[in-house]
């Protein structure tokens, strides 16, 4: 067997049609994330189809956010000259099904120890913080979590820490146990 993706194809975007039985869904900032990706790096990676011989068309197989990126942002369309890059597969629908869930499945999650180390790694190569939430899609809060996997004090230099408190009820209880108490350390 020869791989699909030894013979990628241009075919016009028209030609390219949904499949009416995947389950995956990307969240908006991962479409924005996405969007970057394809704009940044352009298509990395085929479209998996299967040509349907009697409607002379592509169906997807898996790629459809990436085929909906160029459907959606008329910039790619235009620099990719309304062509997708795509590969072929010869299957029953069956099959089809079953290789759209594994490719779904096979992209995993993201370790978060791995993610936090890359986190450390960018901010010690001088990254900031919105550098790395618009390169890597993530929000401030995101980046605050990985960072505090780390332990890092350094990670944390731009960090605004406000000064601690006492509640006011707490604070009466204190200050008169300092007056009778000589072991109660004072403010």
């Amino acid at each position: 067997m020869k791989s699909p993706v030894y013979n990628v194809l241009s075919v016009p975007i028209e030609k390219v049609k949904p499949n009416d039985y995947n389950p995956n869904s990307v969240a908006p900032p991962e479409m924005k994330l996405l969007y970057d990706s394809i704009k940044e790096d352009g298509y990395t990676m085929p479209i998996v189809c299967y040509y349907d011989e009697e409607n002379d068309e592509y169906i997807i197989v898996d790629g459809f956010h990436r085929y909906r990126t160029m459907l959606d942002h008329p910039d790619i369309f235009e620099r990719e000259n309304g062509l997708l890059p795509i590969t072929v597969i010869k299957k029953s629908l069956d099959n089809r099904m079953a290789s759209t869930i594994r490719h779904n499945r096979a992209r995993g999650v993201h370790n978060v120890d791995l993610m936090s180390n890359i986190i450390k790694d960018l901010h010690e190569l001088g990254r900031s913080d919105a550098w790395i939430s618009k390169h890597l899609g993530m929000d401030k809060d995101e980046i605050l979590r990985l960072k505090q996997i780390t332990g890092l004090a350094a990670l944390f230099k731009e960090m605004e820490y406000s000064k601690s408190w006492v509640p006011d009820d707490l604070e009466e209880e204190i200050f008169k146990s300092e007056e009778t108490d000589p072991l109660v350390i004072s403010k």
